[in-house]
């Protein structure tokens, strides 16, 4: 069974038809890239995914339920803007996610957080953007979560910064789950992905295997996306 289905799945702003008639079908134990330009449609999808907008028609389906209470509690979000609160530093954020969630790893977190440096005592109000950035990444890849959705993760840090998002999120999601990654910076993530979904004005342009892109067009994903949106 697919973990995350979209059936005719559309999301109308009213001046603007963000998700256009989308039917796809994930599977668990894969990273997925869910691929395309700003305004594509990807944060509104993943947001319907979500809960926390809700389709203006068709469906979308999240182990077999539509978004809601049961779904939240499968589902790792990492959405793509600074989301916890200044004032907390890292210790009291791990105490709040421990409480929150019952598949929260407090050692894992408590592990990767070390591996910073960081002073478990420093607000997050006195780290950089990148820290900050990972220290976001770091609490929702400590989740032993069904779903991961990961909205453009490492846009706006430099590029040891994304390497290290990169290997944390390989090295820690729950292999039996789904990683869905959005993001606009193909290269940047090509060799994580095992399939890939282009998503250009709102609609599927192409869902397919990494590999198998490779193979049959002898392009990198990322060549292709700029020939298809012509970049």
């Amino acid at each position: 069974m697919s973990i995350l289905e979209c059936k005719n799945l559309s999301k109308d702003y009213g001046n603007m038809l963000a998700v256009n008639n989308v039917n796809l079908n994930l599977q668990a134990g894969q990273i997925v890239g869910l691929l395309g330009p700003n305004g594509s449609g990807k944060t509104t999808l993943i947001k319907m995914a979500t809960g926390l907008l809700r389709p203006t028609s068709g469906e979308i389906l999240i182990n077999g339920e539509q978004p809601g209470e049961t779904t939240k509690s499968v589902v790792a979000y990492l959405p793509d803007r600074d989301f916890l609160p200044d004032y907390m530093n890292t210790n009291k954020l791990i105490r709040f996610y421990r409480d929150f969630y019952e598949d929260f790893d407090v050692n894992k977190a408590e592990k990767m957080l070390q591996s910073l440096g960081i002073d478990p005592n420093k607000t997050l109000k006195k780290l950089s953007k990148g820290m900050k950035e990972k220290v976001q990444l770091i609490l929702t890849m400590s989740r032993n979560a069904k779903v991961y959705f990961l909205d453009e993760p490492i846009a706006g840090v430099d590029p040891a910064a994304r390497d290290y998002i990169l290997k944390t999120i390989i090295s820690n999601y729950n292999p039996s789950a789904l990683v869905l990654i959005s993001t606009h910076l193909i290269a940047d993530i090509e060799s994580v992905l095992d399939d890939v979904v282009f998503l250009k004005n709102g609609k599927v342009a192409l869902h397919k295997n990494a590999d198998e892109i490779r193979e049959e067009s002898g392009k990198s994903v990322d060549a292709l996306f700029r020939e298809v949106f012509k970049c």
